[in-house]
């Protein structure tokens, strides 16, 4: 059982046999240390061609790592020898209907439909490893909570329907360790780069820092910054804004595990 190993030594297919297996059903920040974790987002194959084209329009937020090859196939490729099921191997979804959540599952085998297209998007999970090499620390992890992550008033680039504001996650920092994320994360566009924002979080529309919409509040220590990124949780907001008719994300924090390796997707 996952219970009975290191979280952070088991490999990305035990991970998501046992999401399978429901014996984890948590937020996934920590596990398979060195391994991509990814957002997910599936759409009907019409709202799926808006939806890359946001994407392309919004790399920071939306970074894609893998979609489908073919539509209404519930298998995408993770750099693994079978591909993952994207029905069974995350350990929560969430539902949306004409733009509301409508409910949290487990598995998506009931909801799944032969019109519809996967897209993984790139996690800050997978920084986190780049930034704990180097000595910083990530508080999310120490406190064994999934990281915190707000709203904000930042817009993005609208593509055809699609609209919204930005989802950012917050890790909180020393300004010493704050101006070495920055130039950590820049090697790493496919997750997400490197922060948008530093410091005063009423700048980016956040008005209570111990609240977040989604995730875990975390301790901020006396000369801690807090440091926010682009997070991958925006599409849900998008998708609330646009009232799509139908849509399937992962549960905030709740993320796939894949067996392609965090620095294969550094730039330099």
């Amino acid at each position: 059982m996952l219970e009975e190993m290191e979280p952070n030594t088991a490999s990305p297919s035990q991970v998501r046999r046992f999401i399978r297996d429901g014996k984890w059903k948590n937020h996934t920040s920590g596990l398979a240390n060195g391994y991509v974790q990814c957002n997910l987002v599936i759409l009907p194959e019409p709202q799926a061609n808006d939806f890359l084209r946001f994407c392309q329009l919004n790399p920071k937020s939306c970074p894609i790592i893998a979609m489908s090859t073919e539509v209404g196939s519930p298998y995408i490729d993770v750099g693994a020898e079978q591909p993952a099921d994207i029905r069974f191997d995350i350990p929560k979804y969430n539902i949306f209907v004409d733009g509301e959540l409508q409910t949290q599952v487990s598995n998506i085998d009931e909801y799944w439909r032969d019109d519809l297209v996967i897209f993984l998007l790139g996690c800050s999970f997978s920084f986190e490893e780049a930034l704990l090499a180097d000595g910083i620390e990530i508080r999310n992890i120490t406190q064994n909570v999934n990281v915190p992550m707000y709203n904000t008033n930042i817009a993005n680039v609208k593509a055809g329907e699609l609209a919204g504001n930005l989802v950012v996650s917050m890790r909180p920092m020393l300004a010493k360790d704050a101006i070495r994320a920055v130039q950590i994360c820049s090697r790493f566009p496919s997750v997400h780069g490197a922060p948008v924002h530093l410091g005063d979080p009423s700048l980016i529309g956040i008005s209570h820092i111990d609240k977040p919409d989604y995730g875990d509040a975390v301790e901020i220590k006396e000369n801690e910054l807090p440091v926010f990124w682009a997070c991958g949780v925006t599409p849900q907001n998008v998708i609330r804004e646009a009232k799509l008719g139908f849509c399937i994300t992962h549960s905030p924090g709740c993320m796939l595990v894949t067996d392609i390796k965090n620095s294969k997707l550094s730039v330099l």
